[in-house]
């Protein structure tokens, strides 16, 4: 298995993407059921940005499950394509390094589009 293994795109196979795509939606159901609460309830619009940790887990999630890429893997030099749990070291200097900038991209990707979000959620009106 190691041989899907590719250095900065993929780190990841299925059993790991099924985990990754399942915090993307935890991640998204927060994020609604919260501004759902939130507005509602008629909380201040400034408490509506906290939308922000909920819609950059499911964010994070989601891309890692789209991209096949862990960013927890991918900082720490490992991979899996098997089942949950086990993984395997990257030994290649340059290829952790590429794991690296693709992780750091991830978070910085998941970070704009949690932000951009809860700017929008602002907007929604009072009931």
């Amino acid at each position: 298995m190691t041989s899907l293994y590719q250095p900065g795109v993929c780190n990841i196979g299925p059993a790991e993407i099924r985990s990754r795509r399942r915090f993307g939606f935890i991640g998204v159901v927060i994020a609604v059921a919260y501004l759902i609460v939130a507005v509602l309830l008629g909380w201040p619009s400034p408490w509506r940005l906290f939308v922000f940790l909920p819609v950059a887990l499911g964010a994070n999630g989601f891309l890692q499950a789209g991209l096949h890429f862990c960013v927890n893997f991918g900082m720490r030099g490992l991979f899996n394509f098997g089942e949950l749990g086990p993984t395997e070291s990257v030994m290649e200097k340059e290829f952790r390094a590429k794991d690296q900038r693709k992780a750091v991209l991830i978070v910085v990707l998941s970070i704009v589009i949690a932000a951009a979000f809860a700017g929008l959620s602002l907007l929604i009106p009072q009931p």
